[in-house]
């Protein structure tokens, strides 16, 4: 019976520590430093238009991409007026093994430190973020609303606040929950450059970043954004939400989430299915051919104040 009763608390103390992540605090804190020179594509360097405008949007791309997933989004953006900065967060889109040794906490702060610089020059500022970039839009939106910081608008597209919540209902990969102590032993898997699809379409194709899994990631992301969904109640700034139903990377159900717990600041939510002939996961909607120029018009008469 004492085995027994062992084994079981071992196993309990197993699954917390997995599952709800208990003292865990990412272990990489020292600020990045942006160096472009050392990517491998030059698709994969950040992506600035200034002419002098006094509106401004900070676009922010996902992981583990790069810009290049807005480059027709900010040319769009570009010519409807607006000043644009889609930054390359440092050690997205170079070394892999420098890649690795990152995790969430430095790239928020290295994107928050961007965005205030934006918000101190430009009269008004719109956030715009699709997957990670998305929750990060969230995150800003949460530490700036009701500050002397806070945005104009923002936009968020297929944005996780919820990866592996049993109690929410959504396993996305249930092999997640190990992360944690597979990190002990492996901190890779499969890592490696991704410089276009060869099996890719409707945009997918030229999909730049990296393949197969950093352990530590997995554990820095699903920790960051478990916090962004409890402190989703603080955002006070009008909100553009979108999401698909086919949404093969990040479950459609996160969209729920996000919308119920910030009602209040929705001024457009859209929910999208796109054809299913393509050959991708309906997640990076800004960079699929068939639907961005449509989704990108709905979003700039957002900005331009459509929703009024």
């Amino acid at each position: 019976m004492a085995v027994l009763i062992i084994a079981a608390i071992a196993v309990l103390l197993f699954v917390i520590w997995n599952v709800f992540l208990p003292f865990y605090r990412d272990p990489y804190t020292k600020p990045l430093v942006a160096d472009e020179s050392k990517c491998f594509s030059e698709k994969c360097r950040s992506i600035v238009y200034e002419q002098g405008s006094d509106e401004c949007v900070l676009m922010i791309h996902g992981y583990p991409t790069c810009p290049d997933m807005y480059s027709y989004t900010a040319a769009r953006l570009r010519d409807a007026g607006y000043d644009v900065h889609a930054p390359l967060i440092p050690t997205f889109g170079a070394d892999p093994g420098a890649f690795a040794k990152t995790d969430f906490t430095q790239w928020y702060e290295y994107i928050d430190q961007y965005y205030i610089a934006l918000r101190q020059r430009y009269a008004r500022v719109y956030v715009v973020g699709v997957s990670m970039g998305g929750a990060m839009t969230l995150k800003l939106a949460e530490e700036h609303s009701a500050t002397p910081l806070a945005m104009d608008a923002i936009v968020s597209i297929s944005s996780p606040v919820a990866y592996n919540c049993l109690h929410l209902g959504i396993i996305t990969n249930p092999l997640g929950y190990f992360a944690r102590t597979f990190n002990l032993f492996v901190k890779t898997v499969g890592l490696g450059i991704v410089d276009g699809r060869d099996d890719g379409d409707d945009g997918n194709e030229e999909w730049r970043g990296y393949s197969g899994i950093v352990m530590l990631h997995g554990i820095s992301l699903t920790k960051a954004f478990n916090t962004i969904r409890h402190d989703l109640g603080r955002i006070a700034v009008p909100m553009f939400v979108m999401h698909d139903r086919g949404d093969r990377t990040v479950p459609f159900s996160n969209l729920a989430i996000i919308c119920r717990i910030c009602h209040d600041w929705i001024r457009v939510r859209r929910e999208v299915e796109m054809d299913g002939q393509w050959r991708h996961s309906h997640h990076s909607l800004l960079m699929y051919h068939s639907v961005q120029q449509g989704y990108t018009d709905e979003m700039i008469e957002f900005l331009k104040g459509g929703w009024r």
